[in-house]
């Protein structure tokens, strides 16, 4: 793959992306050329995932601040992004969400990710959610990533492609 071609091909991101600030984007959202959840650069230094965030209105939950389902979300990407950047694909096993304070909509946010530890496959990684302008933070999480290779969604669509077999052939009620 060229270093300008897309960084998803159907079996996950590529490469993380270059430096100076762009962002990895998943599928849906490289098809736009744009993070749907606000992601809008991120860099890894010094084993830090750093990236800036802003929440949409087309995210508002409650008034003027983010649902509650975006916040997992920002924090199940900018957790599952720092294997990627340490060279390691891998999947969500289990994401904590604590909420610590209303997530508001049109700021500037910073979110962070690093790894606690690994155990073979198993990538332990905590992050937080900040408001850029005092560094008040809004929520924190931590997720168990599970490292697989690049077969990894060939398998899926295979088992997706027998669940789907077998539902054909099941009986009606």
């Amino acid at each position: 793959m060229s270093d300008n071609g897309p960084r998803w091909t159907g079996s996950d991101f590529q490469v993380p992306p270059r430096a100076g600030g762009a962002v990895a984007l998943c599928g849906a959202c490289s098809r736009t050329g744009q993070c749907h959840l606000g992601m809008l650069r991120e860099q890894l230094d010094d084993g830090v995932l750093r990236a800036h965030v802003t929440c949409s209105p087309e995210h508002e939950g409650g008034p003027n601040v983010a649902h509650g389902g975006w916040t997992a979300g920002i924090m199940d990407e900018v957790l599952g992004h720092l294997p990627m950047h340490l060279g390691t694909l891998a999947v969500t096993a289990t994401l904590e969400i604590k909420f610590i304070r209303p997530v508001p909509i049109g700021r500037d946010l910073l979110a962070s990710s690093w790894l606690d530890r690994r155990e073979g496959q198993r990538l332990y990684v905590v992050g937080e959610l900040r408001l850029a302008s005092t560094n008040a933070e809004l929520a924190t999480a931590k997720g168990v990533f599970v490292a697989r290779d690049r077969a990894h969604f060939d398998r899926q669509q295979a088992w997706l492609a027998e669940q789907d077999a077998a539902g054909d052939s099941a009986p009606r009620a």
